[in-house]
């Protein structure tokens, strides 16, 4: 059964326990979730002005709205400010910065269905991140910048947290995805043709929708099955995510249950601390890899390609 806290003071500890068990915290905004959020809206709109992003959809075609994406998105993911405040985030969770990790925070938009679904604005179909190479100890923070509404936001199959669903995630390799797909997200604009892991059988549990103000979080560990809800409004959704990993659930590879991830590859690289904005440490990440790296190219924090170290 997943339960669900909404503001609870637990220990970061008790939290991710609860969380590798499958249940699922909500949180009010703060100041600094706020400013983040503040943040992305000021960039969306200065993108897009004169014209309201959640409505863009109206004035431009779907080419022209991913032409901006294609700059806007890697401008926010870059942004000196995102590295100042995810970390001030995360202590007002009372976490113990030293020994948390966390990826660049990705600028996310879903369109109304028939606009754009695909490349650079890609609605997810039901998936859990560790089908795309994530550890099990992976914890996944998503904030809204604008109101959202339960027909745009994001759905979540906690019956399927314990219940394995047949899929096709031996196809993807973190690695090979790196240099041979994510550059061209925005050349995707009516349809996607990156074979990506999918169910393989009808998701037929119950679909739940948690609809936080701008700036409030929805907590939930990278083994949930979740997806991007087909927008079926006539508001574009735009919201902001990031992933953290504790060091100590690194190193004694604690997280979820595995039931049915078999991707290849890590994405243990991408992580710095949020203190210093080190790496994890490579004996750390051989845990963690296995071997498929093509030469010696791997991803970066910041969507990058550099030789390793």
């Amino acid at each position: 059964m997943t339960n669900v806290f909404i503001d609870s003071d637990m220990s970061d500890a008790e939290r991710r326990a609860r969380l590798y068990a499958g249940d699922i915290f909500l949180f009010t905004p703060t100041d600094t979730t706020r400013e983040l959020v503040a943040l992305g809206r000021t960039m969306l709109e200065e993108a897009f002005a004169p014209l309201d992003p959640r409505t863009i959809h109206h004035h431009k075609t779907a080419e022209e709205v991913a032409a901006i994406l294609s700059v806007l998105k890697p401008a926010f993911i870059h942004h000196p400010e995102c590295k100042r405040l995810l970390p001030q985030i995360m202590a007002e969770r009372g976490i113990d910065l030293e020994k948390l990790y966390f990826d660049v925070p990705r600028m996310r938009s879903a369109y109304p269905s028939h606009f754009l679904s695909s490349g650079i604005a890609y609605a997810f179909h039901p998936h859990r991140d560790t089908w795309y190479s994530a550890p099990m100890c992976q914890l996944n923070w998503w904030l809204p910048i604008y109101p959202v509404d339960p027909n745009n936001g994001m759905g979540f199959y906690p019956r399927n947290f314990t219940d394995p669903v047949a899929n096709n995630s031996e196809i993807y390799n973190y690695y090979e995805w790196n240099t041979k797909n994510r550059a061209s997200a925005a050349q995707h604009v009516k349809s996607d043709t990156r074979e990506q892991p999918k169910p393989q059988e009808p998701v037929d549990g119950v679909n739940l929708r948690y609809v936080p103000p701008p700036g409030g979080i929805i907590l939930f560990s990278g083994a949930q099955l979740h997806e991007t809800v087909a927008n079926t409004t006539d508001l574009a959704r735009y919201s902001i995510d990031f992933r953290t990993v504790h060091l100590d659930d690194v190193a004694g590879k604690i997280g979820a249950p595995n039931i049915d991830s078999k991707s290849t590859g890590t994405t243990m690289r991408d992580y710095l601390r949020a203190t210093d904005l080190a790496k994890l440490p490579e004996e750390l990440i051989a845990l963690y890899d296995d071997g498929s790296a093509e030469g010696d190219k791997v991803l970066y924090f910041g969507d990058r390609l550099a030789k390793a170290d």
